[in-house]
């Protein structure tokens, strides 16, 4: 555990220090995810729907807001839908137009959440994006994720229906347009994924948010287990074929995900939780206090030595010896001379000799 939380501390240090880029090489991540789903699935215009202009497109939006990047999206969409139907192009301007109006009416900011929770549909793993937006997000990022949900499926049924689409002449447009509202709206996976993701984004948001010990874990499992249980009863109460090897890797992935958020965004120590009581001129208070894990990253201190010969090092070694004996043998002497003169002067005077006393 300390070696994650070390390595989340350089993580930061690393974001600090190379934020910008790191925020552009995601937006590329991200906008080559999300046009290459597009063309993938509907790419009807074939001028759209190379690599160049996939890359291209990606490329751009990493140097701009999110923003752009999903009306560059609404605009390729469109761009195929016309190529395969004016009717169908109309249709789901239309369907975009009221998306957008409910959308920016509520988080305008959160452009982004469309884009990755229609990603993750087309790879298969939404259970994971509903439980990190349940754990990092509030109840209104939830419009954001239905939305995106609702962009996958109406690109998901264009792609599974267009022959049905394709070459309708101008005067059945109506019918080909109710034939497509009402196919939409009948899908029974669709409203599903859409329930699942509302049910359990609140689930796990409202879990996430008690004052409960590991609450972030609790939340992660249950909200995993409602969206299983959900997708399982769709399957045989309401016919919907969700492949359970998928689900159950989802699911997995799902954990996987809470759990990497809570390292990431929480790391406390319920182990020293702490219960305060005080109060003031108008409440009385009840808190609950529990420490967050904190590691210092390890500073690596480099001890530069300079490199010497093994000559060289002789060479200063004998000369370091010579001086020592070179001293000593000064010490001696002049210890000896010393205890000489003495001894000299101790005999004199008993002898009568005493030079330094003349009458």
């Amino acid at each position: 555990m300390s070696t994650v939380l070390v390595w989340r501390e350089q993580f930061q240090k690393l974001y600090a220090k190379y934020s910008f880029y790191i925020i552009r090489i995601l937006q590329f991540a991200l906008g080559i995810a999300v046009f290459g789903m597009i063309n993938s699935n509907i790419g009807f215009l074939k001028i759209a729907s190379t690599s160049i202009c996939t890359i291209g497109l990606a490329l751009i939006c990493a140097f701009l807001p999110l923003g752009v990047m999903t009306l560059i999206a609404t605009i390729l969409i469109l761009a195929h839908m016309y190529t395969l139907s004016l009717g169908l192009m109309l249709i789901t301007g239309v369907f975009f137009l009221l998306m957008y109006i409910f959308y920016l009416r509520f988080v305008p900011v959160q452009a982004w959440l469309i884009l990755l929770t229609a990603v993750g549909f087309a790879c298969k793993i939404p259970f994971a994006i509903v439980i990190g937006i349940g754990l990092l997000g509030t109840p209104l990022y939830l419009i954001s994720a239905v939305c995106g949900t609702f962009t996958f499926y109406m690109v998901h049924i264009v792609k599974i229906s267009s022959t049905s689409f394709k070459g309708e002449a101008a005067h059945n447009l109506l019918v080909m347009v109710m034939k497509f509202v009402k196919q939409f709206f009948s899908n029974k996976e669709m409203i599903l994924m859409m329930v699942i993701v509302i049910v359990c984004g609140l689930l796990v948001y409202g879990l996430r948010t008690r004052s409960i010990d590991h609450a972030w874990k609790i939340a992660t499992v249950a909200g995993v287990l409602t969206a299983v249980a959900l997708s399982v009863i769709g399957n045989v109460v309401f016919n919907i074929h969700i492949a359970y090897p998928s689900m159950l890797i989802d699911g997995i992935l799902a954990i996987i995900v809470g759990l990497l958020f809570e390292v990431l965004f929480l790391s406390v120590d319920y182990s020293r939780t702490e219960y305060l009581e005080f109060e003031d001129d108008e409440y009385h208070y009840y808190v609950k206090a529990v420490p967050k894990v904190a590691v210092t990253a390890p500073e690596k201190n480099v001890k530069q030595i300079t490199g010497q010969t093994n000559d060289a090092k002789n060479d200063e070694m004998k000369s370091i010896e010579q001086n020592d004996k070179q001293e000593t043998t000064n010490n001696y002497g002049r210890n000896e001379r010393a205890e000489d003169l003495l001894l000299t002067r101790s005999l004199n005077k008993e002898l009568g000799i005493d030079d330094t006393v003349k009458k």
